[in-house]
């Protein structure tokens, strides 16, 4: 029997099942019809954060950033750039700390950007300043958990 995934759209919150052995590149909501996986990170509310996280079997990582920010604007390319290279592996999402306020606190964030690697509902590794792409793609992958996906 072979093992499945579950991938959390972000445009609707919906958990699809998506079997190890489909490539994820493809493959869509079969809520919405989205694309589960569009090398963009999704600035996501507060429900469809607590899905990613809480319901989702890939390691999720977001940036909690805001708009007023100046590191976090020279980060984003890099950010979008590192979606590119991780998905459909691992999920990147980006949480605005000024609208999603109550999340920021309970995750503790005390500067932005910050970086937080979840995987099975649990914080793995955190990490706050901007990053080049390779550098979050190699920070990613070293604390990935060996065959996470």
């Amino acid at each position: 029997m072979s093992q499945e995934n579950l991938v959390v759209c972000t445009k609707c919150a919906t958990i699809n099942r998506l079997p190890s052995t489909r490539s994820g590149s493809d493959a869509k909501c079969g809520k919405c019809g989205a694309r589960l996986f569009s090398g963009h990170p999704e600035d996501l509310d507060a429900v469809n954060f607590e899905r990613q996280v809480g319901r989702g079997s890939l390691p999720v990582l977001v940036d909690v950033w805001a708009p007023w920010c100046g590191p976090c604007k020279m980060m984003a390319p890099a950010y979008e750039a590192a979606a590119k290279a991780l998905e459909p592996h691992v999920r990147l999402i980006k949480l605005n700390s000024d609208k999603e306020q109550a999340i920021a606190a309970r995750l503790g964030i005390r500067g932005i950007p910050t970086m937080i690697l979840f995987h099975r509902q649990r914080e793995i590794a955190r990490i706050s300043g901007a990053m080049s792409t390779s550098q979050i793609v190699s920070w990613v992958r070293g604390h990935v958990p060996t065959g996470a996906s």
